[in-house]
């Protein structure tokens, strides 16, 4: 195994991109780390087919170590390729430790082209992001991809242009806010929604529609039911886990643990975790959309939703907030009352905090375990 620590500088992407290239020939797997990983040895054993272990962020639970074979990684860079335009030049921007860092550097590799590299090692700075755009070539596509918390930074900072110089920006790690997703394209940015995860080598649907030779099925064809991906995308399984490599990868179908519906043209809607729905007062709320809710009021730059127990209640939805204006949030009522007009009284917050970042986990994800702590508090 070939352990590559990743800091977030350019040395430490080229050396990963090394390492990559002799992995996708069929060398020595590679196991990108962030630096100063604890309990970084890994097993010695990963299979020959693996190409690389991507490590996830465990923000559900316990991280796990995903097998990726050479065929699922060049499988999910061809058709995403294919996707947006054709192979072109890219800008890593994101973490290369995690899955959606390593690929823009297998698209690369696969493109023929040196990658652009931000330099993250002292945080996602969008002034930096403008420079390194600029000295992207300029011919050819430019691609790139993001997480949303780095898009609202680019767009609050004002470097719309940098953003809206590249072709594409493929947004993943956690869902893209509509109300992002408008004020980018108001200000000429292509953002594109990638769902996947390490398990399927990265986003392998793109704005709800699934990449070339990629399938998608639910437990519930006309209703919200557990979502179901196969395809060249998959990987082989979790290393030195076969419980949860059997109880994930059956019948060549990955499960995931997320809730979605399929639109008559194809189209899948991810609505949020199977463990997402919060019992309050005996009413099933899923907290995912009462996040969506706030996130429609002008003053709400991000929210995380959360339940909590309570003697009442069973489990209270509770919000933590980050306001446009920290000088000048919005009242907590009109908050909840945005969320009951939108959505009913039980999906009314029953508390409301204001926080001046949301505690995050993994490329961009908000971390509930910490969000709960804080609310607790």
């Amino acid at each position: 195994m070939n352990v590559v620590e990743v800091d977030g500088t350019p040395d430490a992407a080229r050396r990963l991109m090394r390492a990559l290239t002799d992995a996708l020939d069929g060398g020595d797997t590679v196991l990108p780390l962030a630096a100063n990983t604890p309990d970084a040895e890994p097993p010695p054993d990963a299979p020959s087919s693996a190409a690389a272990v991507i490590r996830t962020s465990g923000s559900t639970g316990t991280p796990k170590d995903v097998l990726l074979s050479a065929r699922a990684l060049t499988a999910s860079a061809t058709a995403t390729h294919a996707r947006l335009g054709g192979p072109g030049h890219w800008l890593l921007a994101t973490p290369a430790h995690y899955i959606g860092g390593l690929q823009v550097l297998v698209r690369s590799l696969l493109a023929g082209t040196e990658p652009g590299v931000l330099d993250l090692s002292s945080g996602f700075q969008p002034e930096a992001f403008a420079q390194v755009s600029k000295a992207l070539p300029g011919e050819g596509p430019r691609y790139t991809a993001l997480v949303p918390t780095q898009l609202a930074r680019l767009l609050d900072a004002g470097q719309a242009d940098a953003a809206a110089s590249f072709d594409a920006i493929i947004i993943g790690g956690a869902a893209l806010p509509t109300g992002l997703r408008e004020r980018a394209e108001d200000n000429g940015v292509r953002v594109i929604s990638a769902y996947g995860m390490s398990e399927t080598a990265g986003g392998c649907v793109y704005d709800g529609v699934p990449l070339d030779g990629v399938r998608v099925a639910t437990d519930a064809p006309t209703e919200a039911g557990r979502v179901r991906l196969t395809g060249p995308i998959l990987a082989d399984g979790y290393l030195n886990d076969d419980a949860e490599t059997s109880a994930a990868f059956r019948d060549g179908w990955f499960h995931t643990n997320d809730l979605g519906r399929i639109s008559p043209d194809g189209r899948l809607e991810i609505l949020g975790r199977a463990d997402d729905v919060i019992n309050t007062g005996g009413v099933k709320v899923a907290a995912h959309a009462v996040a969506d809710a706030l996130l429609s009021h002008r003053g709400v730059r991000d929210a995380c939703v959360v339940g909590l127990q309570d003697p009442d209640w069973g489990e209270a939805v509770v919000a933590a907030v980050v306001p446009h204006d920290p000088e000048r949030p919005p009242a907590p009522d009109d908050l909840t009352a945005h969320v009951r007009t939108a959505l009913g009284a039980p999906s009314a917050p029953k508390r409301v905090r204001f926080v001046a970042e949301l505690p995050l986990r993994g490329p961009g994800k908000p971390d509930h375990d910490a969000v709960r702590r804080l609310l607790r508090s």
